[in-house]
């Protein structure tokens, strides 16, 4: 679809990921990827004594896991993209914990997409990351990322 089409969008959930499972080996990766090693994301038995029950997922891994989930979203491909940017971000909150071997998915409802400049567009999207069988999402973003076409 072209950029104008996606446009016609705002205020609609334009995707939703697979579930993807958040195993203790890839906190554990991305451990050591950071070198953030507190006991909550890698000590099974001290975790197991905190309220959570058990390890937990970085609040950053699960930031991270954005593009991943985004590439099987199914959202709608803009047309003719020679590079698409992550810009930033407006708002992030990491509102219940990831507990290892839970699984998570993303809902993308578009909130914006405007034209910078001829052949530059910028699309803010509300990413919500939820976790399967819980009540709570385990984060909610503002999410912008820019297309040239």
């Amino acid at each position: 679809m072209n950029p104008q089409e996606l446009a016609a969008k705002v205020g609609e959930v334009i995707g939703t990921s697979d579930w993807v499972e958040m195993s203790q080996e890839r906190i554990n990766q991305f451990a050591e990827a950071t070198g953030d090693h507190q006991f909550i994301h890698v000590n099974e038995e001290m975790a197991k004594m905190t309220p959570f029950g058990g390890t937990i997922a970085h609040g950053f891994l699960t930031l991270s896991m954005i593009p991943y989930l985004g590439a099987n979203g199914g959202a709608p491909r803009i047309d003719g993209v020679k590079m698409g940017v992550n810009y930033g971000g407006n708002k992030t909150r990491f509102i219940a914990p990831v507990r290892a071997g839970k699984r998570i998915r993303g809902h993308w409802k578009l909130t914006e997409m405007v034209e910078k400049r001829p052949g530059q567009w910028q699309q803010t999207c509300e990413i919500t990351i939820e976790i399967e069988g819980e009540e709570k999402p385990a984060l909610m973003c503002e999410w912008i990322t820019q297309y040239f076409v």
